[in-house]
């Protein structure tokens, strides 16, 4: 019952005899647990580094076990805890990579400085990507943004990742979560799968990004509008970082095979969370949609179904009463 909180079932068995006040001595436990006594010790210590064991305030270097309304308490606030430090991580490594492509977006097409190169337009851009899967060696990370993939875009990049994976290069994707609404990019990402790729989703993500043997990385010059050409960089401290900002939103996707609407207890999806939190920080429907990979109908007619089981008259009474919730 307790395994989502990091407690596995012979450490939950010691705890419960703890709670009982059955518990003896790692010997007894040992017996009662059927478990070694090296595994009572290290479950004792879990329990005691999830702080739902503290010492004994009558038998001196005795453990007494925490009432598990306070340790759940405690341990949910640590997961909270955790959870915004990786997120003020995952914005400042954004605000870093924003800052970097910023920096050298006035260098001209074709011409190259301290390892990086603009490519205007398309062709550019595909030219250039021909010839960075000729030379993958290990690994291709990529992040690509929005919901459906135009027909053109998926079949130019078939022989290439037919080519890499073909090598086993290492291949790892994350789309945007809305891709599930478009049949043939859901089925490309399938496809990607099927031969040894791994692919993630996620509601919400960064700019498109593509990162060859974490050497060379590939940025939009202008997110909103991929024709614009794409920066080419080599520069080792971009890279790093843009490694980074993969890693960080790697770590928080769900595998293809997942669901981001199957949530926890309370039944809310991560993607209902992400719409919500996205709405409350100001941002129009417009904005959202956008965020999202999704039309501003599903994200409206989304909010309505939350406002609904909320039993809200307003957008911003749906926030409170989440907020309420721990939903934000």
């Amino acid at each position: 019952m307790l395994d989502v909180f990091g407690l596995d079932t012979q450490t939950e068995h010691v705890y419960r005899l703890m709670m009982e006040g059955k518990a003896g001595g790692v010997a007894e436990l040992a017996r009662r647990t059927g478990a070694t006594e090296a595994g009572v010790r290290e479950a004792l210590n879990r329990l005691v580094e999830l702080g739902l064991l503290a010492p004994s305030r009558e038998v001196v270097g005795a453990l007494r076990a925490v009432s598990l309304e306070v340790g759940l308490e405690q341990l949910v606030r640590r997961q909270e805890e955790e959870l915004a430090r990786r997120h003020h991580e995952l914005a400042a490594r954004k605000a870093a990579a924003a800052r970097a492509i910023a920096e050298y977006a006035t260098l001209r097409s074709g011409s190259e400085q301290e390892g990086n190169e603009r490519l205007l337009g398309l062709d550019a851009v595909h030219a250039r990507l021909e010839v960075l899967t000729g030379r993958l060696g290990e690994e291709c990370l990529s992040i690509i943004p929005g919901g459906a993939r135009s027909g053109a875009s998926l079949e130019a990049s078939r022989p290439l990742d037919e080519q890499a994976l073909g090598r086993e290069v290492r291949m790892r994707v994350i789309y945007q979560e809305s891709v599930r609404n478009d049949p043939a990019t859901f089925a490309y990402a399938q496809w990607t799968t099927e031969r040894g790729g791994e692919v993630r989703t996620s509601p919400v993500l960064p700019a498109w990004l593509l990162i060859f043997d974490r050497t060379t990385a590939l940025v939009p010059i202008d997110p909103g509008n991929l024709r614009t050409g794409a920066l080419c960089t080599s520069s080792p401290g971009m890279v790093a970082t843009l490694v980074a900002l993969f890693e960080q939103t790697w770590e928080a996707a769900l595998p293809l095979g997942a669901a981001w609407d199957r949530g926890p207890e309370d039944g809310v999806s991560q993607g209902q969370r992400e719409l919500l939190r996205l709405l409350a920080s100001g941002l129009t429907d417009e904005v959202v949609a956008r965020r999202l990979g999704v039309s501003m109908r599903t994200v409206r007619r989304h909010m309505a179904a939350l406002m609904e089981r909320l039993e809200a008259a307003s957008r911003f009474e749906a926030g409170l009463k989440a907020a309420r919730r721990g939903w934000l």
